[in-house]
């Protein structure tokens, strides 16, 4: 475990974003080709949601596929709803399975179908999403 590593996780175990946002951020890389290095970008994005940092999320979603569908695992943990559809209208397709899901787990199968029916009803994914079978398992993987 590297220096950075460790006072990285330090941080995080008494709180301190900042300073463990600041130590994985300064190492980490998206896509690297070095596992270890995206690695710390995702543990990078997690800090980031834990943080509630969502306006840096997002900013930074723009560009960086990462951080785009941390942003909208967290949007979808957190229940909202009209969050994901915005995206979903805009194109983001991890949104739009995103709000399928949560409509779903809500037991609003209607609404589900309707939103695929009015963000793209042409993506098959999202069709399949909106007609299984209810499942018992909430978001937080419980049943």
């Amino acid at each position: 475990m590297d220096d950075w590593d460790s006072v990285a996780r330090a941080a995080q175990e008494r709180g301190d974003w900042d300073e463990a946002i600041a130590v994985v951020g300064s190492v980490a890389e998206c896509l690297s080709p070095d596992p270890y290095l995206h690695n710390a970008h995702l543990w990078h994005m997690d800090l980031l949601a834990k943080a509630g940092r969502l306006d840096e999320l997002a900013r930074r979603g723009e560009s960086d596929q990462c951080a785009r569908r941390r942003l909208d695992r967290l949007l979808y943990e957190q229940g909202r709803g009209s969050d994901l559809r915005h995206r979903a209208e805009r194109g983001d397709k991890t949104a739009f399975y995103m709000i399928v899901r949560l409509l779903r787990d809500r037991g609003d199968e209607r609404a589900a179908r309707q939103a695929v029916a009015d963000i793209d009803q042409t993506d098959t994914y999202a069709t399949q999403l909106a007609h299984e079978p209810r499942t018992h398992v909430g978001r937080n993987g419980s049943s």
